[in-house]
């Protein structure tokens, strides 16, 4: 099956529901950046809940930017979702490898540590929109259910799951985020925590084979649902040469002859998908003329 997010609402109930099945775009990002098992459930959650927050995004060219910034051996987290729920991200220490917990589960709160999430949404506006909030354990959706009741006013419940098999690869991922609207009733509201009280752990659902349409399903038990939009996502990165141009001028006249200096040629990777931009002498001289005028 391949990656699909899926939105949804209760009907009369002002609950919104997103699902997502992520599996192809968690291995893609674990195949480029060579994750240990800890680092591609850390960056896997990560990617997983900002492909959902970027495909709610009111403007069609909006991103948003999700830093997890840890004092945990994994070092920060960063990802950048589009507006069509699209993503790429990368983790600092991607090699990180740490003990099971004892309950034999992967150490991504240990691997975080302590810290803050960082929210940043660009929508068009003058400024981009930020919000942070202190980590609440570094799983990621504990740390996501903060931010949106503490920096957007929002109650909310997330799951986030990544099931990494024996050679390494993502076995499954995916995750759901359900958010209540002003005005809902309590009694809905206890209905809804009901649900989330029995229903089973994510990577549970996703490794049985449930499609997003069953995960709502099973989180909006006994509701009348109403599926609003499915739409295919993945891992794309938006790098070019002329974006890394703009990131080499941007570094200053001082940096960027210090560069065409030292060497006769200079290579700049790209964090998102480790594609290596090569610059000669000659080429960095001429950018240096830009950064001059």
């Amino acid at each position: 099956m391949s990656d699909t997010l899926l939105r949804a609402i209760a009907r009369d109930a002002g609950i919104q529901i997103s699902a997502a099945v992520t599996t192809g775009l968690v291995e893609r990002a674990r195949q480029i950046h060579d994750t240990s098992p800890v680092a591609t459930a850390a960056l896997g959650r990560t990617l997983t809940a900002t492909a959902i927050m970027g495909s709610q995004l009111k403007t069609d060219d909006g991103s948003v930017t999700v830093q997890v910034k840890g004092n945990g051996p994994l070092g920060t987290i960063v990802c950048v979702g589009d507006a069509d729920g699209w993503v790429r991200g990368y983790l600092q220490n991607p090699a990180c490898e740490l003990p099971l917990r004892a309950d034999g589960k992967l150490d991504v709160g240990g691997g975080v540590g302590r810290g803050y999430l960082m929210v940043i949404k660009d929508i068009g506006l003058k400024d981009p929109v930020t919000g942070t909030v202190a980590l609440v354990n570094g799983e990621i959706a504990e740390d996501l259910t903060r931010y949106f009741a503490e920096s957007e006013q929002l109650p909310s419940a997330c799951a986030l799951g990544v099931l990494v098999d024996t050679d390494r690869t993502v076995r499954c991922a995916g995750g759901w985020l359900v958010q209540l609207m002003p005005g809902v009733k309590d009694s809905d509201i206890d209905r809804l925590e009901a649900n989330l009280a029995k229903l089973a752990p994510m990577t549970a659902m996703l490794d049985k084979g449930m499609t997003p349409e069953e995960i709502v399903l099973a989180v909006l038990d006994g509701f009348a649902v109403d599926f609003l939009q499915t739409d295919a996502i993945g891992y794309r990165c938006a790098c070019s040469r002329d974006k890394v141009e703009r990131a080499l001028i941007s570094m200053g006249r001082t940096e960027l002859a210090k560069m065409a200096e030292e060497r006769e040629k200079s290579e700049v990777t790209c964090q998102f998908c480790d594609k290596i931009y090569t610059f000669t002498r000659a080429e960095l001289q001429q950018l240096l003329r830009q950064a001059e005028k």
